[in-house]
């Protein structure tokens, strides 16, 4: 399959736990100021564990300017224009990690546990097994219980668990969860590629 193949289906409307339509669909070049705005609103305390530094405009700028969805393929959920959720499927395209994607999912404070993150998730499982990968994994921080909980309840295992061994922007050390998924190759999807 392809990943454009994969793509046709968004935008794509769902509905949320609680009744409210939620709209999915990839990072667009305007999405800058919005995207933005998303990472502010994530508590401190949290961004300290992002890989990047979500508070400066120049970073989302370059996300927005320079969508490459081969490599990273950010999945927005949108609720009347405002960027709620994003999950993204980071992949390298050659080397010995081509098979294996990396999966990450953040949730607007005001919008947690109503099964958004879940569905992401899944519509980005999705597009990893329809793009011919074979694995995905996700990290965490020791201190993600609730992230690690729901991961697992949607079939992704430990792999490894390292005490203190990454550090958070304010160089406190934490555990770092390394968690997989086998995807299984639907029949319809054998042979093809």
């Amino acid at each position: 399959m392809s990943l454009e193949f994969a793509l046709q289906k968004f935008p794509k409307e769902i509905k949320l736990k609680d009744g409210a339509k939620c709209r999915l669909r990839p990072l667009r070049k305007d999405d800058e100021k919005e995207f933005h705005a998303f990472f502010q609103a994530v508590p401190e305390r949290e961004r300290m564990f992002i890989k990047h530094r979500v508070t400066d405009p120049a970073v989302i700028r370059d996300w927005c300017q320079n969508i490459d969805l081969g490599r990273n393929l950010p999945l927005l959920a949108v609720i009347g224009g405002k960027v709620v959720a994003d999950a993204t499927l980071h992949q390298q395209l050659g080397g010995w990690r081509r098979h294996i994607g990396r999966v990450s999912v953040l949730v607007h404070p005001e919008f947690r546990n109503r099964g958004l993150a879940r569905a992401l998730i899944a519509e980005i499982i999705g597009i990893a097994r329809e793009n011919g990968l074979e694995k995905v994994e996700a990290e965490f921080i020791g201190e993600q219980e609730a992230a690690v909980k729901m991961f697992a309840m949607m079939g992704f295992s430990q792999l490894m668990r390292l005490d203190d061994y990454v550090k958070d922007m304010q160089a406190i050390a934490h555990d770092y969860i390394l968690m997989g998924l086998d995807l299984k190759t639907d029949e319809e999807y054998a042979g093809m590629g």
